[in-house]
């Protein structure tokens, strides 16, 4: 459970939050601009935010009247960008193995055979397709042991297919891990198909949250 109670100022923009993320999925739905990228950089602790907390597990990870501000090497996140931001020169081997965390005990071949790029592992990022990246970029992120799983509109970027293609992968993650997610996006469908719930943001401020068959 991630405990969330934050303002961030931008210029004219204002993100104002205050939930409780406590489900297998969270999906953060909404246009561009409403601040779902915000909030993902604040958990990651790569934007610090103007005042509030934010608690994963009863563990702080931020809060501004106490002076925590973890840096995001100390939160145990993995996060998936949109741009997926593997390294060219490295196989996917070693961007994989890169994100591993000292004393994880998530073995190389599980993830690989998951996420079904056993195949791959000795290519480089430029012979992969963009759904091939994407799943490296989830593998590398899963090596990492994290504590919360941050997707920031992972399928963006990959046509219809491929996205059709992907989804049963994410949901594996889901089931077989039991690691936490928020996910970003603004794809009712992935909505329906992935989350356990829906917060939906509009200019900062969140206008709905709950169950995406009455949120959506």
């Amino acid at each position: 459970m991630i405990a969330l109670s934050i303002t961030v100022r931008q210029g004219d923009f204002t993100l104002e939050i205050d939930e409780r993320l406590d489900a297998r999925i969270t999906a953060l739905f909404g246009p561009s601009g409403a601040g779902k990228t915000t909030i993902l950089d604040c958990i990651a602790g790569l934007r610090k935010p103007s005042s509030g907390s934010i608690i994963l597990a009863a563990r702080p990870l931020f809060d501004a009247a106490r002076g925590i501000d973890l840096a995001p090497y100390e939160r145990h996140i993995g996060y998936v960008t949109q741009d997926v931001a593997l390294f060219p020169h490295l196989t996917v081997r070693r961007n994989v193995l890169y994100g591993r965390r000292d004393g994880q005990k998530l073995a190389l071949t599980a993830v690989t055979r998951m996420l079904e790029i056993e195949d791959l592992l000795d290519r480089r990022v430029p012979q992969l397709s963009g759904g091939e990246r994407q799943r490296v970029a989830l593998a590398r992120a899963l090596m990492s042991a994290p504590d919360l799983l941050l997707l920031d509109e992972p399928l963006a970027a990959i046509d219809v297919e491929r996205r059709r293609r992907i989804l049963p992968y994410v949901e594996r993650v889901r089931d077989e891990l039991s690691v936490p997610i928020v996910y970003v996006t603004h794809d009712a469908d992935e909505v329906r198909r992935l989350a356990d719930r829906v917060v939906v943001l509009e200019g900062g401020r969140v206008i709905r949250a709950g169950a995406p068959a009455e949120v959506l």
